[in-house]
């Protein structure tokens, strides 16, 4: 799993049928201390996430094991809205902070 900083949505009419009612998100992938290790990612969402929101991403395989991305094409999915991240006894992130 790796964590990512939400940076945008993407949205289309035209696209493989088991898009429909997916949620795409761009994310930049980061470390612990936000900085970018891999740039504007595509994700689909499946915990409601926005703009600014450091998300929990599933990847490969285990992005289409939950329910809601079961067949659907993605190699990435936000599985959960990250609160706070911990590292060594001192907080790096605090959800509502930035």
């Amino acid at each position: 799993m790796r964590i990512a900083r939400v940076t945008g949505s993407v949205s289309g009419t035209v696209k493989d049928g088991r898009l429909t009612g997916q949620k795409l998100l761009v994310g930049d992938v980061v470390d612990t201390n936000d900085v970018i290790l891999e740039p504007s990612q595509v994700v689909t969402d499946i915990c409601g996430a926005g703009l600014g929101d450091r998300v929990l991403l599933a990847r490969g395989s285990a992005a289409r094991v939950p329910s809601e991305t079961s067949g659907v094409p993605t190699d990435d999915t936000a599985v959960m809205i990250i609160d706070e991240i911990t590292v060594n006894n001192q907080p790096t992130y605090q959800a509502g902070t930035d």
